[in-house]
């Protein structure tokens, strides 16, 4: 895709005649970490978080129940948010990228911050950006690799980065290059770090029993991981009380750092829960949509405004899963797994919407939904015609958030875990085609608990939300037609209809465990590939 066709394709976009011309709602769209789905009380009535502002702005708004993150990993979900098209189809095909990876996007791919900039909006991204992006590297260093820590020390962190969030359409940028536990720990301004990380420095993750650490490497003097949320929700309201006094419609992209890793609340909400510093954490993330809330019912803007927050995946075993669990509480709901897995508790996320204009509160839908759809959805809001080189796999839910219709949003969403295995979800029925959890909780892949199972699940969801019950064996039938449906979604380079697209690499359908052996013509596992 070339310079010409993504400048012609957003000349088409900004002249596209909107259906809701002089009616284009300002968004917000509010992306925690690791938040697990049962960590919401609105979602979760055995939950022993507290979550207000959650909780009011579910009873002001609607909750989806079925909705998905495109990976059970932060990455790959932030790159469907943005494109609105499963990150399995990029160059990441599995894992994470690091604080000094390069871009991921595509140059020339279509984003949703491009496609609203087209149409009037001026777009705002606050927060863990985790797409990449290229900073100027010292000396001859082929490559910027995280597990390398000598490599950290080959930035040259005075110079302007590249490729970051304004690249991709963004008029402006406040936040940090990934995940709190990767360096380099320092704010980023636009195409700038704030202050220049002259110091050596690690985080602690967990103030509370046994203490461990972050990567170490490069920081700005005086960053604590303490102030990186309240400076995150600081700068949102700046962004929200500067451009309601605009008139203009505007996009704020919200991806906070709460409560990944390393769980670090500010010392005012240290120990609010009673239960642990994770759930005090979760609780000061509430807190932070409370803020966003009342910034926009401050600014008289509250009515027009769509508010839309998830999570990029299920909460992490980091989040010391026996203490809550000692005090009744499962951030996992009643689904198994947890963040990188394939099961349902890896990639089942919170999903609650508020636009007090169009969207009738106090309502619940059980509509299958995925975040790559968002981009569809902001498109059909805005009056526009995505090319279909754009939005893949993005299904637009405005008709469910307006109760237009009650035909199923999309039929089916694939799953991914973090080391890349696959899930088709169709209705009650989820095939997975990995034996374990793909992820890391039991059975991890390679390990001796995965041994011997069968290398293909297939749960009913209706009847066994907790996936114990493997149906494989017993409908064959089925699992022969959803395989198929999987091949040729893979195949076709989409899942909305369309000319068919090109994937970035070759997709390998199923995984290798870590133990796998060369097949006796020494061509890897021997397992199809998708291409």
């Amino acid at each position: 895709m070339n310079r010409f066709f993504v400048f012609t394709t957003l000349l088409c976009l900004a002249f596209a005649v909107s259906s809701q011309a002089g009616d284009k709602p300002n968004i917000i769209f509010v992306l925690c970490d690791d938040l697990g789905y049962g960590d919401v009380k609105c979602l979760n009535p055995d939950g022993k978080i507290a979550t207000p502002s959650f909780d009011r702005l579910a009873k002001e708004g609607m909750i989806f129940t079925d909705a998905h993150s495109g990976s059970s990993v932060c990455t790959p979900t932030r790159y469907g948010v943005m494109t609105g098209r499963y990150a399995w189809r990029s160059k990441l095909q599995s894992g994470v990228l690091g604080g000094l990876s390069p871009r991921l996007i595509e140059q020339g791919r279509l984003t949703v911050a491009n496609m609203l900039k087209a149409q009037g909006y001026s777009t705002h991204c606050v927060g863990k950006w985790h797409l990449g992006m290229d900073w100027v590297r010292k000396g001859d260093v082929e490559a910027l690799n995280i597990e390398k820590a000598e490599q950290v020390n080959n930035v040259d962190y005075t110079k302007p980065i590249t490729n970051g969030p304004t690249s991709v359409g963004f008029d402006t940028y406040y936040g940090i290059s990934a995940s709190l536990d990767m360096v380099p720990y320092c704010f980023i301004e636009n195409d700038h770090v704030v202050a220049n990380p002259t110091e050596t420095m690690k985080l602690v993750m967990n103030k509370g029993g046994a203490v461990s650490y972050t990567r170490e490497g490069p920081g700005s003097p005086g960053f604590r991981g303490e102030d990186v949320l309240p400076t995150f929700t600081r700068e949102a309201k700046k962004v929200i009380e500067a451009k309601a006094k605009a008139g203009a419609p505007f996009f704020l992209y919200l991806p906070l750092n709460s409560p990944h890793t390393p769980i670090l609340p500010s010392e005012k909400w240290q120990g609010k829960s009673g239960i642990s510093l994770y759930a005090d954490f979760v609780m000061e993330t509430d807190d932070a949509l409370g803020q966003i809330m009342k910034a926009t019912e401050d600014a008289g803007i509250a009515k027009d405004t769509l508010i839309i927050v998830t999570s990029d995946n299920g909460c992490s075993p980091s989040a010391d899963y026996p203490k809550l669990l000692a005090a009744g509480h499962n951030p996992s709901y009643n689904m198994r797994g947890h963040k990188a897995d394939i099961f349902d508790g890896g990639h089942r996320v919170p999903y609650i919407v508020r636009w007090p204009a169009k969207v009738k509160g106090g309502q619940t839908s059980s509509q299958i939904v995925c975040l790559t759809d968002f981009m569809a959805t902001a498109a059909d809001i805005t009056g526009v015609k995505l090319p279909e080189t754009a939005a893949e796999d993005s299904f637009s839910i405005l008709p469910a958030l307006l109760g237009e219709s009650g035909k199923p949003v999309r039929q089916s969403v694939i799953h991914h875990s973090i080391n890349g295995s696959f899930a088709l979800r169709e209705g009650d029925w989820k095939l997975e085609l990995c034996a374990g959890s793909g992820g890391w909780s039991d059975p991890r892949p390679g390990s001796p608990g995965e041994k011997g199972l069968p290398d293909t699940q297939l749960y009913n969801l209706k009847t066994d939300i907790a996936e114990k019950d493997n149906l494989e064996a017993k409908n064959p039938e089925i699992v022969t037609k959803m395989k198929s449906q999987l091949d040729e979604i893979i195949i076709s380079g989409r899942s909305t209809p369309g000319a068919p697209q090109k994937n970035a690499v070759e997709v390998v359908l199923r995984k290798p465990t870590p133990a796998a052996k060369p097949n006796a013509k020494g061509k890897g596992n021997g397992k199809k590939k998708a291409k």
